[in-house]
């Protein structure tokens, strides 16, 4: 079995006790790292390789920032969303590992409606779109997994009519994501855990760190791991562990899982 995990830890260094605790406890072959908030060359390399990972990176100071770690030698690594060449935001980075491409992508957060910004993030999906066709025709087995800072639908908010056409939840939002999804893609966690099951509701991966939203439980499913064809024929199981949203100073995010078959 090969376990995929995505998970935004909100600055490596600052969080990297809690991401090492977590690897020893959840042991994933690969890990897609989000908002590592630093450059290449201050990442904490040595302690996550002394734990078995090889490590790519596309960082940036004190913002942004994704890396990819995987148990297995990572190869053919691209480190830009093919679209748009001036383009510095350290938001992409994929490879091939083992028999599975895997792409670590943190979507833009969009920052108010109506701004340069939400612009810049709808252009980053259109983009990741575009993308995401041209890997459908290499006919393999793939995983784009992390922050898609998008709640695909009503079932992944914990109060519908309070975020209705708010920031992640906007119909724009909504229908750039759902057209890279209805290229031929499948939403894991989704799909194996409907909405109407036990397992399928409230499954939520961030939760603000104001008002009080881990107590409350007042989240949102804005974490994905959109899977190809193939990678869906060898699905085992999905999740997210919500253990590490209780830990001492931790991410507002938590890890987001599934597993595939070798």
């Amino acid at each position: 079995m090969t376990k995929i995990a995505a998970w935004n830890v909100n600055s490596i260094r600052s969080r990297i006790e809690h991401t090492i605790k977590w690897l020893k406890q959840f042991n994933p072959d690969i890990l897609l790292l989000q908002e590592i908030k630093c450059t290449d060359k201050d990442f904490p390399y040595e302690a996550l390789e002394d734990l078995g990972y090889n490590i790519a990176i596309n960082g940036q100071k004190s913002y942004s920032g994704v890396a990819i770690l995987s148990k297995s030698p990572l190869e053919d690594i691209i480190t830009k969303l093919p679209g748009d060449d001036g383009d510095e935001q350290a938001r992409y980075i994929e490879a091939v590992t083992g028999n599975i491409r895997i792409a670590s992508i943190y979507v833009p957060n969009g920052t108010e409606l109506g701004t340069d910004k939400f612009a810049y993030k709808l252009k980053f999906l259109d983009r990741l779109a575009n993308h995401a066709k041209t890997l459908l025709s290499y006919d393999e087995t793939f995983v784009l997994g992390g922050d898609y800072n998008i709640a695909p639908t009503d079932n992944d908010v914990y109060d519908p009519i309070r975020w209705a056409g708010k920031l992640h939840c906007t119909d724009d939002e909504r229908t750039h994501l759902r057209r890279i999804i209805n290229l031929g893609l499948t939403d894991i966690n989704r799909a194996l855990h409907p909405p109407n099951t036990v397992q399928g509701r409230e499954m939520y991966s961030w939760w603000d760190y104001r008002s009080g939203a881990w107590p409350k439980n007042a989240g949102l499913r804005i974490d994905l791991l959109l899977g190809s064809p193939q990678a869906m024929d060898r699905v085992v199981g999905a999740g997210i562990d919500t253990e590490p949203r209780g830990w001492d100073k931790p991410s507002d995010h938590t890890p987001v899982w599934c597993e595939l078959k070798n």
